[in-house]
């Protein structure tokens, strides 16, 4: 690895190679800890997959920016080290998987050599900072974010404050006011704006702060109206300091700066920012506009006329993946990519395109895709039928029928479901029935292999994630639908809704309803969130409710995609987002969201869903503190006995009677309003006595 080590440029990348081949070398021989050994590991970009034994390893790519040389070491790197396939991320990384821990060092220093690093890219740390693909052509920009993307990464990439923070720390820049990098989802995100001050045209941005995908997700809050541009590294500094100081750590679930903001308050925050601003290290910082510069390519070829063969694909493709940039003669060019994936050899030949016809500036998109700058319209027919070759020409880029997901059960310890299997046949769906969908940019379809929205399904207009159903004594693979998500622009969005879980392989039967729908009833024009605002929630529980019974569940339907193995739940550890799968945590949240689903029902004069959403809540908190005292019930009529047993005859809650009586009386009353109301107020004092008791003994374990 010597000879590797002396074409490093930074001394820094080189002590962290050489540090990373040292504490592995330290826990082969025993004497690091795992836990520590872990912790070091993913800040350096190591993550342990499903699969015992190898490791997924990810590229920290700063705003999605790749060159071809750069995309040629990673393809090299990938066949050398791992099984030659690529997967390129929501937040414009790219990984490979099955790699030695042993062989890590080396593959490092391979990819140092082209300016690719791995610090920070997992871990509790401040993440690869993400910024729109179409910055520095957007014909909407006010001006290119890229270069303030570039500096903040350069800034924080090993800043100490940084490094060991209670959770991971996502920054995005998108650029302009439609946000289509989704700042209202991240602990910091940045919209460009500009105001004239003294006859001076002055940059900034608008600051958003302390929104989240995951299990619970949030929407930010606005920190600023607008930032001037040399105080947006001080106080991105100043908020990670506050961060580091007040956020949670104990329970990780609780971790992000999003739960901090929640707790204490915008105000309360910015206050803690603003008396930070005395220990950052620098006061003011100007950005560098020039770091990012982006150039037409100069090599003069010869594109060849031709008549193209697939006319109406062509069409197709230059409407819906091809844009006129701000500067005038030049496109944009989109490519859309199933899934994100990708082989070494394929990769290769996108970097030849690259350079014959388009900038050297090649940008991983949000939604797992490409995108290719400053193609010439002339060489537009050419590039069509080169992309077409590898597969690359597949019009719908960005629309309904261009799906996220991630990688679930492929390589995810806590992947659930099988997201990518379940993604392939939806596609299918839409190619196969729906191709006109190719056409709607306004649907968006995402899909995560569980709760926590690695594939983004909290913010999609139809979101699925994975989950799992009780039937008799089997376990189904199933989805949970959302729907509603969405951008509304200018840091603003919409948290899709949960719906109704149903089994996974009713998943493309699902959407097709859902489409027949929307077809059938909404009026001409009409966006889907607005139809889905129109209708109501229930309308759309109503119209799907027949996809959740188990009565009718076929053979088939208790394998996963692409299975045909017993479908078992096996949830490990998920290091990427550094906590173990939190049940607790997530019933909790359950429990508290199912009182907010009796609230909305009561007051829809629904009053026997709001009855049963009161039940759930009240057997969902009971089974959390059962679980914290390592009794564990799988029934509803064994929780109800078994905390009579552990809490109730214990005295260590107070219930007017016995439990089991509480509890009941769902069956024991008709479903009118006032019972409803009653046993609405029941459970709610029960959730909030049932907290009180975990932080009573949280507390007792913290002294």
């Amino acid at each position: 690895m010597t000879n590797l080590l002396a074409g490093i440029k930074d001394p820094k990348e080189e002590i962290d190679i050489l540090e990373l081949d040292k504490k592995i070398k330290e826990f082969r021989k025993g004497t690091l800890n795992e836990d520590r050994f872990r912790s070091f590991r993913l800040s350096r970009g190591v993550y342990g997959q499903r699969q015992p034994g190898v490791q997924m390893i990810r590229f920290k790519l700063p705003f999605g920016k790749i060159s071809s040389k750069q995309l040629i070491t990673i393809a090299d790197v990938a066949d050398e080290y791992s099984n030659g396939n690529l997967h390129l991320t929501t937040r414009q990384d790219v990984q490979i998987y099955f790699v030695s821990l042993d062989k890590t060092p080396e593959l490092w220093a391979k990819l140092e050599q082209e300016d690719i690093t791995l610090r920070g890219s997992c871990g509790n740390t401040v993440r690869n900072i993400t910024a729109s693909a179409i910055a520095g052509i957007d014909p909407k920009e006010s001006f290119d974010v890229s270069p303030y993307a570039q500096e903040l990464f350069k800034y924080f990439l090993r800043t100490p404050f940084s490094q060991e923070l209670g959770r991971k720390f996502k920054i995005a820049f998108s650029s302009n006011d439609d946000d289509d990098a989704f700042t209202f989802m991240h602990d910091l995100g940045f919209i460009p704006k500009v105001k004239i001050v003294e006859g001076k045209i002055v940059r900034g941005f608008k600051v958003l702060i302390g929104g989240g995908l995951g299990a619970q997700p949030f929407l930010a809050k606005t920190a600023s109206e607008f930032l001037e541009e040399d105080q947006i590294i001080p106080f991105t500094e100043a908020v990670i300091r506050v961060y580091d100081r007040y956020g949670e750590r104990f329970n990780r679930q609780r971790a992000r700066i999003k739960y901090l903001v929640n707790k204490i308050g915008i105000e309360q925050l910015l206050k803690y920012v603003e008396e930070e601003r005395l220990a950052v290290t620098i006061k003011t910082v100007a950005i560098n506009r020039e770091s990012i510069s982006i150039k037409p390519n100069t090599k003069k070829v010869s594109y060849t006329t031709f008549k193209i063969s697939d006319t109406q694909k062509y069409k197709d493709w230059l409407a819906t993946n091809v844009f006129e940039q701000k500067q005038q003669g030049f496109y944009g060019v989109n490519i859309k990519l199933f899934l994100g994936n990708l082989n070494s050899e394929t990769a290769r030949s996108l970097a030849d395109i690259v350079n014959n016809y388009a900038a050297d500036d090649i940008r991983i998109t949000i939604n797992q895709g490409f995108l290719l700058k400053f193609v010439p319209k002339a060489a537009l027919p050419a590039l069509f039928r080169t992309l077409d070759k590898l597969g690359f020409a597949e019009p719908g880029f960005n629309s309904v029928a261009d799906i996220t997901s991630c990688p679930g059960t492929a390589t995810c310890a806590l992947g659930i479901t099988s997201s990518t299997g379940v993604a392939k046949e939806l596609e299918k769906v839409i190619k196969e029935e729906y191709p006109e969908l190719i056409y709607n940019s306004d649907i968006k379809i995402k899909i995560s292999g569980c709760m926590n929205s690695c594939g983004q399904h909290s913010l999609a207009q139809i979101g699925f994630h994975g989950s799992s159903i009780k039937n008799g004594t089997a376990t189904v693979p199933a989805l949970q639908l959302v729907l509603g998500g969405g951008v509304l622009g200018n840091g603003e969005g919409r948290i899709s809704e949960k719906i109704i879980k149903v089994p996974s392989k009713r998943a493309p039967a699902v959407l097709r309803t859902l489409f027949d729908d929307y077809e059938k009833n909404s009026e001409n024009g009409e966006l889907f969130n607005s139809y889905y605002d129109k209708k109501g929630k229930d309308h759309f529980y109503q119209l799907l409710k027949s996809f959740g019974e188990t009565s009718t569940l076929q053979a088939d339907e208790y394998l996963d995609w692409g299975h045909t193995e017993e479908f078992k739940t096996q949830i490990g550890v998920g290091e990427c987002a550094g906590v173990l799968f939190d049940l607790v945590d997530t019933l909790i949240f359950e429990a508290e969201e199912k009182i907010n689903w009796a609230e909305s029902a009561f007051s829809e004069n629904l009053f026997a869903d709001s009855i049963y959403h009161s039940y759930a809540a009240i057997i969902g908190i009971a089974k959390v503190l059962l679980i914290e005292k390592n009794i564990f019930t799988n029934t509803h009529i064994g929780i109800i006995n078994d905390f009579e047993k552990h809490f109730v005859v214990t005295s260590e809650i107070s219930i007017e009677g016995a439990f089991k009586d509480f509890v009941l009386q769902i069956n024991q009353n008709e479903p009118t309003r006032q019972f409803a109301d009653k046993y609405l107020k029941d459970s709610k004092q029960f959730l909030e006595k049932a907290l009180q008791i975990r932080e009573i003994k949280s507390k007792i374990i913290n002294n």
